[in-house]
């Protein structure tokens, strides 16, 4: 196993108490079977793992209301009048929401910290990215944005230039509406359709404010997009882009609900396409951002066979640990989860055999998702003094 590099892991227990209960998708056992596969590979060997506390109040204030944290607090207490997207389906109310949501955006601020004081250029926080919820409301599953938080914290300990690249399969919207107007966040999401997946939102002519046109970049990916077509328009729209915005680091939220396995949408991906996406984010933030990159997580809700792999390979990734696709899956991973659910398929290796190779897009329109490349970069493009024509740009 290499030595790790310059990096920091974000992980306690702790956050598996962020548990919306019963049959809510949004599981936690994904993230204590993700950190015990990367720690069964060796991934995590001789790696510290940092252990967050509550994000106080003052940091909770930074994109959220008052009146909204007044709510998330007094919620278990008045589960059916609560308002504020609190109490629904998607966000039902459980005992100790607000310390539980605080502690996912104490872990965000935590791996944050970590890069601004110069202990590390990378740092992952698995539990983070709940990218949905809005100043006012919870929304998608979560409570709190820990991605909005940290970036205002950042922006605030040493960055005004700061790129937010949003690889979920849902439309990174509570982010994308923090920094609408704020010249100093360049927001890039690629997400499937809004018109065939919640939210709804993430057109291509959502591209910013009045004092940020061009700040919020959205890919529309049609439904039953593979890793190449996928990569294919990551290719096309965002390496140019953070050439051209010059980000001072890379905050990312690395959903893997874009997986063919996903029961909650309809993109095509495979986890071989998600460790070419993470290998691609750690190559950007070399090239484009002193090497700085926070890597948060987010959906996924195949929680047993998708989640664990896919986050492993980021785990390993920002480590500088990359593990090969046949790697097999450990013995004592394995022989844990047929205990608890002995019907179910297992994974033999970290790979689905997908092929994540792509051909680069060239203004042509032989593949599917080339309607929304050429879309999304004549929005925004020439806003960042580009040619939304020329494959060279």
């Amino acid at each position: 196993m290499p030595t790790p590099t310059d990096a920091a892991v974000v992980w306690n227990s702790a956050l598996l108490d962020y548990d919306l209960g019963g049959s809510h998708p949004l599981n936690p056992v994904r993230l204590d079977l993700t950190i015990r596969l990367a720690s069964e590979l060796g991934v995590l060997d001789g790696i510290s793992l940092l252990v967050p506390e509550q994000a106080p109040e003052s940091e909770l204030l930074r994109t959220h209301s008052a009146e909204y944290l007044d709510a998330v607090k007094r919620a278990p207490d008045v589960p059916y009048d609560v308002g504020h997207g609190l109490g629904t389906d998607d966000n039902p109310v459980f005992e100790n929401m607000h310390s539980a949501a605080s502690l996912v955006v104490g872990s965000s601020l935590l791996a944050a910290n970590q890069i601004a004081s110069g202990a590390t250029d990378r740092a992952v926080n698995i539990a983070g990215g709940l990218h949905h919820a809005m100043r006012d409301s919870a929304a998608g599953f979560c409570i709190y944005n820990d991605c909005s938080i940290a970036i205002s914290w950042l922006l605030d300990n040493g960055f005004d230039r700061i790129a937010y690249i949003d690889t979920d399969v849902h439309h990174g919207d509570g982010v994308q509406a923090a920094f609408y107007d704020d010249p100093r966040v360049l927001t890039i999401s690629l997400h499937q359709h809004p018109m065939t997946l919640w939210p709804g939102t993430g057109m291509p002519s959502e591209s910013g404010g009045e004092h940020a046109p061009g700040g919020s970049v959205n890919v529309a990916l049609p439904p039953m997009t593979s890793d190449a077509g996928w990569l294919r328009a990551f290719d096309a729209v965002v390496p140019s882009l953070l050439g051209a915005f010059r980000p001072q680091l890379l905050v990312t939220q690395c959903g893997v609900d874009s997986h063919r396995d996903d029961p909650l949408a309809d993109l095509a991906l495979t986890v071989d396409g998600h460790r070419a996406i993470y290998q691609r984010l750690r190559d950007l933030a070399v090239h484009h951002a002193g090497g700085k990159w926070l890597a948060l997580g987010g959906g996924g809700y195949q929680l047993v066979k998708v989640v664990p792999r896919s986050w492993t390979h980021l785990l390993a990734t920002a480590l500088g640990r990359d593990l090969a696709p046949d790697t097999p899956m450990p013995q004592g991973w394995l022989r844990a989860v047929r205990a608890a659910a002995p019907r179910l398929e297992l994974p033999t290796t970290l790979s689905d055999g997908g092929d994540p190779a792509c051909q680069p897009w060239g203004g042509d329109s032989e593949h599917r998702v080339d309607e929304a490349i050429t879309s999304t970069r004549r929005a925004v493009f020439p806003l960042h003094g580009l040619d939304p024509d020329d494959p060279r740009d």
